[in-house]
């Protein structure tokens, strides 16, 4: 898995967990919904998250043209 679908990863369970939170016991747990998208948001711009640096840091690659090694980048 590469970075780029740890993070959509990370931030999809965070999301479903903040609603069902806010069903079942709050609603100001949405508040943690709106921290995650407004942290895609910006990461869109910035091509960066926190989530990022945690997931690189536990040995995620980021996904680039010879993360597969089939020798894509032999053509730049």
């Amino acid at each position: 898995m590469t970075v780029e679908r740890g993070v959509r990863l990370m931030a999809g369970v965070i999301v479903l967990v903040s609603l069902a939170l806010a069903h079942y016991i709050s609603p100001y747990w949405l508040w943690l919904t709106v921290f995650v998208g407004l942290n895609l948001l910006q990461s869109a711009f910035t091509n960066w998250c926190p989530a990022m640096t945690i997931l690189r840091t536990m040995g995620m690659k980021d996904a680039g043209c010879c993360s597969d090694n089939a020798g894509c980048c032999s053509t730049k």
